[in-house]
């Protein structure tokens, strides 16, 4: 126990922190808006040491409690009695480079086995799922980047994977409702508990998909996604005429109980998931609601750059608040395109933060003070959340800024000698016996990628790892990562290997590699060994030159005597061609025959090579055409026969850069996705000839497949700009 004296020190030196707080950003007012120069580096070694502090203090003095009790130097059960802590902060472990420690930990973990969820007591449906099942998922899908030895099947199985499905099949008896909503709370053994209330907030119902999503995809089971689906979809159909949703509904019934809407605590992660899910799953469906409901927000509950409450059915204001949760929505405004918008709502909250050194629960914005009740900062990680995705999107260095602000005031007056405590009142930084999960796994987090710009979670897409599993080559680490409420990363294009989608592509994919004939997919005339043998091939052609041109039809003949086969020789031949500059495709065919039937102890070859030229026939003029206007007819061949050279050159250049991509990559293992040919470039290449150019791409025997798919949904893979 501290001291009489000691606490006093502590509020002094908190006091005098609040002073030179109101001081500097008053002088600051007076200096301008001139970025200070950052060393980021600094600043991200002060991060890895906070989160040391943190973390050491929690393996000491707290574990196996859910949670470390930094004042009085002990732990606590808290969300379910599972080591909360521990499993929350294991990826963050990843992400800031302590491979050593991940290995330890997670072995840890397995050796737990899938029984160690198998314990009598009430769980939170909500906070199980982002923190426990997400982090599960999170780490599995980082085990490779510890070099820990991985199952054959990985990323489609693993330890860690499996206790993910055995705690989240534990929650499903939540969603057996009339609704689908689920109950807010299960018993890991029995149950929804009896007696359980049906009423629960929006979140509770509707953040389960980045998860849920990702196990069925990663196991093979629907189930997980079909609920947490059907979920999204309930609440969907309950909003108001106005298209407003409340903050807690009877999961019973599907009646509002509470109908304050805004984009805050109670309602907020349903709203971010309804977009990472769209981009994550790529599910249109999901975009769709959730531009409905920003455009809704953007009606009835913004007021000058500030988000307040508001009555779901009428739309009037309500509660004139800010609240610290809503720090998360700068964030996904920048994700979902609107960076200025979230960076002019970025500003305001990081101007609560200036004030008071951290943000109140509660502020009330047109008095600009914090309200009454609602005083503490429990290390919430949203307002650094929102600034780590718009720095990104930005490089603007204000936003670090805000970062190195954070930083100071956590490590000045949250820190203590066995961790960081919550805030109990901004106003004094008093504070409370607690440090919940979230600090190690999202505040630290967030704070970390922040100030390292070039870490892998950060990956633009420009390389990534070619992996071999049981159900084919897949692409791993190409970015993109969606990171879950808590802050848990997923590896999409990971958690794709093992979806059914991949499977109907790959699929798809053979059945075109094995049917592809770039010859006559780009509409060069095909040689076949039918054609040597004397048949003819006749095909039309669209040309479409600068001028508007009739289409013509080139006939291909071949005059060559027809031969039988004798079925006593093999044939082996290879074709090969070329345009000359009058237009006439040159054909030079090689083949060898092995005779087997008069020398059965050796093989005795033929070479011989044949060549064949094939040009192309320009529909004739009419007579009348000829005699009224001859110049203007021998302009249109000329043009025709110009344009069907041209065509037919370049046509031979894509055919040698498709078959480049349709052969160059197999084999390919952990090699540099940007070494590969662009495929947005072959796409533009391709615009001119007469294909589905929306399928094209997808059919693309590429590594990067799934990547690239990501990218089509967001807009860039076929810009262009």
């Amino acid at each position: 126990m501290k001291s009489l004296f000691s606490y006093k020190k502590i509020i002094f030196g908190r006091s005098l922190y609040l002073i030179l707080i109101f001081f500097s950003s008053h002088l600051r007012a007076d200096e301008g808006t001139k970025p200070r120069n950052i060393d980021i580096g600094k600043y991200r070694e002060r991060v890895i040491q906070m989160f040391q502090h943190a973390y050491d203090s929690y393996l000491k003095y707290a574990y196996p409690y859910d949670e470390l009790r930094p004042l009085s130097c002990d732990g606590q059960d808290t969300w379910g009695s599972y080591s909360l802590t521990l499993v929350d902060a294991l990826d963050t472990l990843i992400i800031m480079g302590n491979h050593t420690e991940f290995r330890r930990i997670a072995q840890m973990l397995i050796d737990k086995s899938e029984d160690f969820f198998d314990m009598d007591i009430n769980a939170s449906v909500f906070e199980t799922n982002i923190r426990v099942v997400g982090g599960l998922i999170s780490a599995h899908l980082l085990t490779h980047r510890a070099d820990m030895v991985l199952e054959p099947g990985w990323p489609c199985s693993g330890p860690l994977l499996r206790m993910a499905e055995v705690i989240a099949r534990k929650l499903l008896p939540a969603f057996d409702t009339p609704t689908g909503m689920p109950y807010g709370t299960v018993n890991l053994r029995h149950g929804v508990p009896k007696g359980e209330t049906t009423v629960t907030c929006t979140a509770g119902v509707g953040t389960f998909l980045i998860e849920f999503g990702a196990l069925s995809r990663l196991t093979g089971d629907p189930i997980f996604e079909k609920v947490a689906m059907r979920a999204l979809r309930t609440l969907w159909d309950i909003r108001s005429q106005i298209g407003m949703v409340g903050n807690h509904v009877d999961v019973a019934e599907g009646k509002w109980t509470a109908i304050d809407s805004g984009i805050g605590g109670g309602i907020d992660s349903y709203f971010e998931y309804l977009a990472k899910g769209a981009v994550m799953f790529q599910i249109p469906e999901l975009l769709e609601m959730f531009k409905e409901y920003e455009a809704t927000v953007e009606k009835y509950v913004k007021r000058d750059d500030w988000y307040m409450w508001a009555n779901m059915k009428k739309g009037g204001i309500t509660l004139p608040v800010f609240t610290s949760l809503d720090c998360y929505w700068p964030g996904v405004q920048g994700m979902m395109g609107s960076v200025e918008k979230g960076m002019k709502t970025l500003h305001n909250y990081h101007q609560v933060w200036k004030q008071f050194g951290f943000t109140p629960e509660y502020y009330n914005i047109p008095k600009s003070e914090v309200h009454q009740g609602r005083e503490g900062y429990p290390l919430r990680p949203e307002l650094v959340e929102s600034a780590m995705y718009l720095y990104q999107a930005t490089r603007d260095p204000y936003i670090l800024e805000i970062g190195v602000d954070i930083l100071e005031a956590i490590e000045h007056s949250a820190r203590t000698p066995c961790g960081y405590a919550t805030v109990k009142d901004v106003r004094n930084h008093r504070l409370e016996d607690r440090m919940e999960s979230f600090f190690l796994a999202e505040t630290t987090k967030y704070l970390y990628l922040l100030f390292d710009p070039d870490n892998f979670i950060h990956n633009q897409g420009n390389h990534g790892k070619v992996i071999k599993t049981p159900s084919g080559e897949c692409v791993i680490d190409t970015g993109g990562y969606i990171f879950n409420t808590e802050a848990h990363p997923m590896d999409i294009a990971a958690i794709h290997c093992c979806s059914a989608q991949k499977a109907a592509e790959d699929a798809e994919l053979q059945e075109f590699h094995d049917s592809l004939n770039l010859l006559e997919l780009l509409d060069i005339t095909e040689v076949k060994e039918s054609l040597i043998e004397g048949k003819k091939l006749k095909k039309k052609v669209k040309v479409t030159p600068k001028e508007k041109v009739e289409s013509m039809e080139i006939v291909v003949e071949d005059n060559s005597k027809e031969e039988e086969v004798d079925d006593t020789k093999e044939v082996v031949s290879t074709v090969s061609s070329e345009v000359a500059d009058d237009g006439r495709v040159k054909v030079k065919v090689t083949y060898k025959t092995t005779d087997t039937q008069e020398h059965p102890d050796k093989s005795v070859e033929n070479n011989h090579n044949e060549s064949l030229e094939y040009a192309p026939r320009v529909p004739e003029v009419s007579s009348k055409s000829k005699s009224e206007n001859p110049k203007r007819e021998n302009m249109l061949k000329l043009e025709e026969k110009t344009t069907t050279i041209e065509r037919k050159k370049h046509s031979l250049q894509l055919a040698a850069r498709l078959l480049e991509i349709f052969t160059g990559l197999t084999g390919v293992n952990d090699k540099n996705i940007s070494e590969h040919p662009n495929i947005n470039h072959l796409y533009r290449e391709l615009k001119d000839y007469d294909l589905n150019y929306t399928s094209v791409p997808s059919m693309m025997k590429c590594q990067a497949l799934p990547f690239h798919m990501r990218l089509s949904v967001m807009g860039e893979m076929f810009d262009d700009n």
